[in-house]
């Protein structure tokens, strides 16, 4: 919170600045270092107060990497291959070194243990996934850092009262980075002076991902103090918004004939806003939908993955539809008038 102030003026003077264009939202030239302070915060309270085993001290080596990665690319630009190669660096830290792998489908499609190189391919897709999701999430005020926020709370409620030994120590990563990021949220609601950029939503995104991966680990561990079994589905529920978003968007530009890596305008937040949503409404809205989903994936554990994983599926598919038809709606009026 104390770093934001002197990192807008620095980006001022030195023209760092993030220039508008026909994808972006914002109007005026703004600092896109946001996530220097965010990763000072959150390396800074973590290093001091939190235990570094169990594999969060080369968690925090990935972090390094993609922080400067993402440094790179919000003051000079990088290919997308590049940003690849550094995320498929730190993955491969946190894989190899630490062992932070899916090990099990835990009876999805009655599979339960996988062998090792589709645990290692899996994990690593898993990993680069969420990872970008997170990344392509920020396109509003305030938006990435809301969606983070709420994932880390429920990932850090379960390892703080049901982790154990092995896993309670991801409670310190999720709160410290929770910490970072309601400091940095202080200054990025709408009008934000200020923007996350690549260096703050690829390290939360990398953390996201390595959470989300142990929190899947310790539902299939032997006499696992969580409340429910389900914990690939719940784990799903907890990332719907950016996972949703990431693979609508992919859809439907690879339905269109294009890259799905190709920048355009139909993220979910673009679609709200078109239908008339402001930028403050959008992030609330969007929000609470992935409150909603994190309760209901929770409350109906009990019915297991695949029945979980089915009905998340066909909610997206509603929900596209839905976003779809109200869109061509507006398209038809606007032409008509």
């Amino acid at each position: 919170m104390f770093a934001v102030p002197s990192i807008i003026q620095i980006a001022h003077l030195k023209n760092m600045l993030d220039t508008p264009n026909g994808r972006t939202v914002h109007s005026s030239l703004t600092p896109r270092l946001g996530g220097v302070a965010v990763f000072a915060g959150f390396m800074s309270a973590l290093t001091i107060f939190g235990p570094l085993q169990n594999g969060v001290k080369e968690l925090l080596a990935g972090c390094i990497i993609l922080f400067f990665v993402g440094l790179k690319d919000d003051l000079v630009g990088m290919s997308v291959f590049k940003k690849f190669v550094g995320q498929l660096l730190a993955t491969g830290i946190v894989m190899i070194m630490a062992d932070v792998r899916i090990t099990s489908f835990q009876g999805i499609l009655g599979i339960y243990t996988l062998p090792v190189g589709v645990s290692y391919a899996f994990t690593l897709a898993a990993i680069v996934g969420i990872t970008n999701a997170i990344n392509l999430i920020d396109g509003l005020d305030g938006l990435a850092g809301s969606i983070v926020l709420i994932i880390m709370g429920t990932f850090g409620f379960y390892f703080y009262h049901y982790g154990g030994e092995a896993y309670s120590n991801y409670a310190f990563v999720a709160v410290c980075l929770m910490g970072g990021m309601v400091g940095f949220l202080r200054y990025n609601f709408h009008r934000a002076p200020i923007f996350m950029g690549d260096t703050g939503s690829l390290v939360c995104g990398f953390i996201v991902s390595v959470l989300a991966i142990q929190f899947i680990e310790l539902g299939g561990q032997p006499g696992t103090r969580l409340p429910f079994s389900a914990t690939p589905a719940v784990a799903l529920g907890i990332l719907f918004v950016p996972l949703f978003d990431t693979l609508r968007v992919f859809v439907l530009r690879m339905a269109a004939g294009k890259s799905p890596f190709a920048p355009d305008r139909n993220h979910i937040h673009h679609r709200l806003l078109g239908m008339g949503f402001s930028q403050i409404s959008t992030v609330l809205l969007l929000g609470v939908l992935n409150l909603l989903v994190i309760l209901f994936v929770i409350q109906f554990a009990d019915l297991g993955n695949l029945a979980l994983i089915g009905i998340l599926l066909g909610f997206s598919v509603l929900l596209s539809v839905f976003i779809g038809v109200y869109q061509s709606r507006l398209r038809r009026e606007v032409v008509t008038v």
